[in-house]
C-alpha cells in the first residue's frame, strides 16, 4: 500500500487532496494512506452541518478562522497545529462487506483502535459511532464519504493541539453521542501523550504502507479547490 505525508499551502487544498486521492482510488482500484497537518487554525463543518448551530461565526471572523466544509459526514472540527489528519482511500470490489457504511465503519475503527493501544497508557475505546477515546475522553473523531468504487475513511488524531481554543470557535454540537454526557469541549476531548511520528508509524504499520505515493494529482486537487473548497457557496451552505 503506498502513502503520502503531505500538507498543502492553504486549508481548502489540504481538504481537496483528500477528495482527490480517493477519486484516484476510484478509478485506479488501489489504497493510498495520507497524513497531513495544518500550521493555521480554520474549523471544518461536516458535509450536513449548520454553520450556526455548530459554530461562533463571529468569534471567528474576528480572529481570521476560515470556515470551510468537508464533503464526508460527522461533526464540525477545529483543526490546527497539534491535530494530526490522516486520510484513507480504500477501494471496494463488487459483493463487498464494505459497501455496508457500518461495515466500513467496524473495519477501519478496529483497525485504527489496535494500532494505538500499544503506544496509549490508557484504554482505547470506540465510541459513539467513529470516535476513538483514551480514558473516556475524545481523541480522535472520523468520517467516511462513500464513491463508486471505494470509500474516503479519514480523521483527526489530537495530541498537542490547543484544546482552550474548541469552546472559543465551536457551539456545543446539536447532535452528540451518549457517551459525552453534556460535558463541555474542554471536559470531552483529550490529546494523546504521543507526537506525531508515533501516530504515523502505528497507522503506517497497521495498514501496511511502505510503499511512497509517486504523484499527487495536483491538477485535480487546483479543481476541487476552485470548484468547492474555496467557494462561500460550497463552506456555508449559501
Amino acid at each position: 500500500m503506498k502513502y503520502i505525508d503531505v500538507t498543502l499551502s492553504s486549508p481548502a487544498e489540504n481538504l481537496a487532496c483528500d477528495e482527490a486521492l480517493a477519486e484516484w482510488c476510484d478509478t485506479q482500484g488501489l489504497p493510498v494512506l495520507r497524513f497531513w497537518e495544518s500550521p493555521s487554525y480554520f474549523v471544518v463543518l461536516g458535509y450536513a452541518n449548520v454553520c450556526e448551530l455548530e459554530v461562533y461565526r463571529s468569534n471567528c471572523e474576528r480572529d481570521g478562522i476560515p470556515i470551510l466544509r468537508r464533503a464526508s459526514g460527522g461533526g464540525t472540527v477545529l483543526q490546527g497545529p497539534g491535530c494530526l489528519n490522516y486520510a484513507l482511500a480504500w477501494p471496494v470490489s463488487s459483493g463487498s462487506p464494505l459497501q455496508s457504511i457500518t461495515a466500513t465503519n467496524a473495519f477501519v475503527m478496529s483497525r485504527l483502535e489496535a494500532a494505538l493501544q500499544p503506544i496509549v497508557k490508557d484504554t482505547v475505546r470506540i465510541q459513539g459511532y467513529t470516535d476513538l477515546t483514551s480514558g473516556n475522553r475524545k481523541v480522535s473523531g472520523n468520517a467516511q464519504r462513500r464513491f463508486r468504487h471505494s470509500f474516503l475513511f479519514h480523521g483527526t488524531l489530537l495530541y498537542r493541539f490547543d484544546l482552550g481554543l474548541l469552546d472559543k470557535y465551536l457551539r456545543f454540537p446539536p447532535r452528540h453521542p451518549a457517551y459525552r454526557k453534556e460535558r463541555s469541549h474542554l471536559d470531552f476531548v483529550a490529546n494523546l501523550a504521543l507526537i506525531d511520528t508515533q501516530l504515523k508509524a502505528a497507522l503506517r504499520q497497521a495498514w501496511q504502507a511502505d510503499a511512497e505515493f509517486p504523484n499527487l494529482p495536483l491538477e485535480r486537487i487546483q479543481e476541487l479547490r476552485h470548484q468547492k473548497y474555496d467557494c462561500a457557496a460550497w463552506n456555508l451552505k449559501l
